[in-house]
């Protein structure tokens, strides 16, 4: 793939690989208008309940995760904090009164969070690039650093952020101690039907010292993740989205099924087997954006992790809230 293969020559940007084009507005009334969405069991699945979050302390010897929901983390590790694809908000969407509403709330507060040294959002979807909460950490954290792929930046800047970095696919850029690269993902962008694609979307790794993270961001399943791997791995976590799958049909392109996001692990895991690597499941239990049952995504992810033949220790799927230690730095 050329380094500039995600440039669409009439302006914007696209999926390069073949079969990866998401599928239109027609597709999406076809969905609408035959779309059975597949019920979950009365209660909600133990597996989204919320946990209490008690935020570790921040050290340098240590690699920790939090979820706080969807696709919000909070990584530390090397003295630093980083937030990933911030939503507060009670709706994914430009509206409070309709739009999908989150099932849990968020685990930890907003103003409750630890100083935030750096903000990674994967693209402008109201499920990941949420208005009021962008406004309310610029103004918690006014010296945070933002990094984004192209085109988002003007939306964190109207907002008032100050440090903005807006980066292509495989451009790298250090902040602190961090060194953090925008990676491919196959995906799509706009929040209006008029900006479709006009801005880009990825996934991110960081990286302190030895010690590696990779964040996919939302992604359907694409062949750069060993090209990922062998240009910024080895990592010790990688962070994969495992809902919004269902229907096939329509969501295939955008979004993994839980095996595929298996797949994706293993290619991520080929460069170094030996590392213990884990993979935290992201994108499910917060809202729901697609028809399977809530509760589907993790029992059909463990599925895929046991038929794989994976450690299942290095399944990380976290109750919202939860903190995991992952290993000491080295």
């Amino acid at each position: 793939m050329s380094a500039s293969a995600h440039h669409d020559p009439q302006g914007g940007f696209s999926n390069p690989w073949p079969g990866s084009a998401p599928h239109g507005f027609g597709g999406f009334i076809k969905w609408v208008l035959t779309r059975s969405r597949r019920e979950s069991a009365p209660t909600l699945d133990v597996d989204i309940a919320s946990a209490p979050a008690e935020l570790p302390p921040d050290v340098s010897d240590a690699l920790s995760v939090t979820w706080v929901g969807h696709s919000s983390f909070l990584i530390q590790f090397g003295g630093m904090n980083i937030l990933t694809d911030p939503i507060w908000s009670d709706r994914a969407s430009p509206v409070g009164f309709a739009g999908p509403k989150r099932l849990v709330p968020p685990a930890i507060a907003l103003d409750a969070l630890p100083r935030i040294d750096i903000v990674l959002v994967s693209h402008d979807h109201y499920d990941h690039l949420d208005d009021k909460t962008v406004r309310r950490l610029i103004a918690q954290f006014p010296g945070t650093s933002w990094l984004a792929p192209l085109g988002v930046g003007d939306f964190l800047r109207e907002r008032g952020a100050v440090s903005v970095t807006e980066l292509d696919w495989w451009a790298e850029v250090s902040v602190g101690p961090a060194s953090l690269a925008c990676t491919p993902a196959q995906h799509f962008s706009g929040r209006y039907p008029w900006n479709r694609n006009a801005t880009l979307w990825c996934g991110w790794t960081i990286r302190i010292g030895e010690t590696a993270v990779f964040f996919a961001g939302d992604t359907g399943l694409h062949p750069e993740f060993d090209s990922i791997a062998r240009r910024l791995g080895p990592f010790d976590m990688s962070i994969l989205p495992i809902g919004a799958y269902d229907p096939r049909w329509f969501m295939h392109p955008v979004h993994m099924a839980p095996e595929e996001a298996v797949t994706a692990f293993r290619a991520l895991d080929s460069v170094d087997p030996e590392r213990n690597s884990v993979m935290v499941a992201s994108h499910w239990g917060t809202f729901r954006l697609t028809d399977e049952p809530v509760g589907e995504p993790p029992r059909l992810t463990r599925q895929a992790w046991s038929e794989a033949g994976l450690r299942p220790e290095n399944l990380w799927i976290l109750a919202h809230g939860e903190t995991r230690v992952i290993r000491g730095m080295e």
